[in-house]
């Protein structure tokens, strides 16, 4: 097993395509594909397929989505997958994990997990903890 070893660095998102897929009363349902360029620790591409819930106001209110990252994490190259949960917006965090057994080539048999934030200017910020096994 590996050690333990944070990553970070900045994404921008490059599209966004939403698709209502229920808008029946109580809460709208919706998938969205979004691309991403990483730069910094992670240097590639992520595309996030996602499922959204939007509530009666029309505020995000749950998402899950799973996002395929493929370049270089520190001159390692490949890909893996994330799995994003975030629950709602009574106080719940968001968590992201690496999926187990989804690194590809010189990211095989990473794991981890991400943070982000995003900035005063509308940016992202990401740390990624993760082992390489």
């Amino acid at each position: 097993m590996g050690t333990g070893t944070t990553a970070t660095g900045t994404f921008d998102l490059t599209s966004f395509r939403p698709e209502a897929i229920d808008d029946a009363p109580g809460a709208a349902l919706g998938r969205v594909t979004i691309t991403k360029v990483f730069a910094g620790d992670l240097a590639g591409e992520g595309t996030v397929h996602m499922s959204s819930v939007m509530d009666v106001e029309g505020a995000p209110a749950a998402y899950v989505a799973v996002e395929r990252f493929t370049g270089e994490l520190t001159g390692r190259k490949g890909s893996f997958v994330f799995l994003h949960c975030a629950p709602g917006t009574a106080g719940e965090e968001l968590a992201i994990r690496v999926v187990a057994g989804s690194g590809t080539d010189e990211l095989a048999g990473i794991t981890g997990s991400l943070e982000i934030a995003r900035t005063e200017d509308g940016g992202h910020t990401y740390v990624l903890d993760y082992t390489l096994g």
